[in-house]
This record gives structure tokens, C-alpha cells and sequence, in this order.
């Protein structure tokens, strides 16, 4: 009796333990962003209309973990921020350009 006891408990313990195993990243999965800003992996929005899903690309290629979009006149505060990519707009709503900050 004792010794199916320590074996359930044993099986109890390793069960509990796999649960703090971090998995590998999938192949192909969604990548998680770096925090790092780096602009340069979003030009090619330039010229493009602002909508969710191009901020969300911006995002993802830029490594960003936050986008902001400025639009002419907007007052924004001055804060540098190396997570963050500001996108400018023209008055038709279309990025003029990218900066991290």
C-alpha cells in the first residue's frame, strides 16, 4: 500500500512539474516582437493608407511593441520610447514615413 502511494505521488509530482516546461517556439507560428524598434523593416508602408491590419504588419516588421500614428498638428508627447514605432500620416490618411521612438 505504501509503496502505490509514494508511485501516485510520484506520478502527482512529475505532472505538476511538466506544467512549468516553457514549449519550443513553433515553426511558423506568429512571432512575438523583440521590443526593439528597428523602422527599417517597415518601409515598405510608406505610401500605404493607415488601417489595422498595416499597423499591425508595421508591428510585426518592425519588432514593435507598440505603434502610434500621428497625424499632422497632432500633439504627441516627446518621450523616447525603443519599443515603439510612430507612423505619420499626411492629411489623406497615407504613412509618410516611420520612426522608432
Amino acid at each position: 500500500m505504501t509503496r502505490r502511494i509514494l508511485c501516485i505521488a510520484a506520478i502527482a509530482a512529475a505532472a505538476s512539474l511538466a506544467g512549468c516546461a516553457s514549449a519550443p517556439p513553433v515553426a511558423g507560428g506568429p512571432s512575438v516582437p523583440s521590443g526593439k524598434c528597428n523602422a527599417e523593416g517597415a518601409r515598405w508602408a510608406i505610401g500605404s493608407a493607415v488601417n489595422d491590419d498595416v499597423v499591425n504588419r508595421i508591428l510585426q516588421g518592425t519588432g514593435s511593441r507598440d505603434a502610434r500614428v500621428l497625424r499632422p498638428g497632432q500633439p504627441a508627447t516627446m518621450d523616447f520610447r525603443e519599443d515603439r514605432v510612430n507612423i505619420d500620416v499626411n492629411d489623406r490618411g497615407a504613412i509618410t514615413g516611420l520612426r522608432c521612438g
